[in-house]
């Protein structure tokens, strides 16, 4: 474990509201970056995604770099565009 997973960790376990606030950001980061993935695998261009959906490459880029608050219906139509199935658990 590097100093910043050591910080982070340390962080977390004092801090109540940095830990609900990091978990959070933390998804939503890891969501943009799976939708990222999925079209550079595919061999898509942020325009090319953008241009399946129906929409602006700018607003592709945004999803896949801050994808908070993102539609469920947004999200499916990326990941239609890119050639993959939307799953979605509870845990």
């Amino acid at each position: 474990m590097d100093d910043l997973e050591k910080y982070i960790e340390k962080r977390k376990k004092s801090d109540p509201q940095f830990a609900k606030g990091f978990e959070e950001g933390f998804e939503e980061f890891k969501i943009g970056v799976m939708l990222r993935q999925a079209r550079e695998e595919a061999g898509l261009s942020q325009e090319e995604v953008a241009q399946k959906i129906h929409t602006q490459r700018t607003a592709i880029s945004r999803i896949e770099n801050h994808a908070e608050d993102i539609k469920l219906s947004t999200l499916q139509k990326v990941a239609s565009a890119v050639g993959k199935h939307l799953k979605i658990s509870l845990a």
